[in-house]
């Protein structure tokens, strides 16, 4: 199988590290000759996870997006949900006819509030069957120091998911197969939305008992709404029995995927969610914020998608809500963070 990577920031250049130590050669789209002539100069991306060196070799890069999807069979989108609307309308409607998709995007795309699957579905009539998302706890600059890492690949075609997969297991990334499509989809952005609300605890100088319990609401509130939503993998502490200590259990939402991917956006100081909160709970602008951060925090525009998502599975999500009319109603941190305590339990 052949993999094309669309996205040069962090979280692109890390699987493009994985599919590369693993032997693969690779097409990736880099919107910069100016980049793209730097990487095969320093064997480095000059912008993001200097750390992480290539055998140019093993790169074959592209300034042109469309390029990249005719050459390889499996194309992992890895561009930020805000931009990444704008980089594929516009390209022929069959372009993706034939291939495997990895929605690499941890949000939804904001100026048509979809997630990528769907956004294929209508622009490109892309079948579900050959859609899939491959999601964390996995922060970039962990994979770019070889530090072990957890992914997991979900899909329909649990075949296919699977063989996708094995593309990206290797002795510092441990890989994990399930079908849950949408709901590791909806609960990658909602935890970015609950990592936000982290960083404004902290900035308004709250202590690690309250993150404690901000988080373990944030945890109930998550799961609340993919169970009014009808995603499946709720329930905690029920699994089936292993024929062997080798398999993996079968997934719950104590999964890394679900509550992994929560607990270490809102804590790690990795977290670019966490970073952009924990400067608006210090009095920062949205804009400001935006300004001084050199990486997109999904979370801002997550939140307002998934009030505006909410307003039709009415699920109870304070927390959520409360982090949207702070983020985009102007409503004070330390105002809005009094409201969050009352809610709390």
């Amino acid at each position: 199988m052949t993999f094309g990577i669309l996205g040069s920031g962090s979280w692109g250049t890390a699987l493009a590290k994985i599919l590369t130590d693993n032997g693969q050669t690779i097409y990736w789209w880099n919107r910069s000759q100016q980049c793209i002539d730097q990487i095969i100069d320093r064997r480095h991306n000059p912008h993001y996870l200097s750390n992480a060196y290539f055998n140019t070799e093993q790169l074959k890069l592209f300034t042109d997006s469309g390029e990249i999807i005719r050459q390889a069979d499996c194309i992992i989108i890895a561009i930020p949900s805000a931009f990444a609307g704008a980089t594929l309308l516009g390209m022929d409607r069959n372009i993706f006819a034939g291939k495997k998709v990895v929605s690499a995007i941890k949000g939804i795309l904001p100026e048509h509030n979809l997630l990528l699957n769907d956004f294929l579905k209508n622009e490109f009539d892309f079948p579900l069957e050959d859609y899939f998302a491959v999601l964390g706890p996995c922060h970039a600059e962990e994979i770019a120091s070889e530090k072990l890492s957890y992914l997991t690949f979900s899909g329909i075609d649990t075949e296919v998911n699977q063989q996708i997969s094995g593309y990206f297991k290797t002795g510092y990334v441990n890989t994990i197969e399930n079908d849950d499509i949408y709901g590791v989809q909806f609960a990658a952005v909602l935890k970015n939305i609950y990592a936000v609300g982290a960083g404004m605890s902290h900035g308004l100088d709250y202590g690690d008992n309250f993150l404690s319990v901000l988080i373990a609401n944030s945890a109930d509130e998550m799961a609340g709404f993919l169970k009014k939503a009808g995603i499946k993998n709720i329930e905690v502490g029920h699994v089936e029995a292993l024929p062997s200590i080798h398999d993996h259990r079968t997934n719950n939402y104590a999964a890394s995927v679900y509550l992994g991917d929560l607990l270490v956006t809102c804590y790690s100081l990795y977290s670019r969610n966490r970073t952009f909160g924990n400067m608006i709970g210090k009095g920062y602008s949205v804009k400001f914020a935006q300004l001084e951060m050199s990486m997109v925090a999904e979370g801002y525009n997550a939140s307002k998608c998934m009030y505006l998502v909410n307003q039709t599975i009415k699920a109870e999500m304070p927390i959520a809500e409360t982090v949207y009319r702070i983020l985009w109603e102007n409503l004070s941190p330390a105002e809005g963070f009094k409201k969050i305590e009352e809610t709390l339990i």
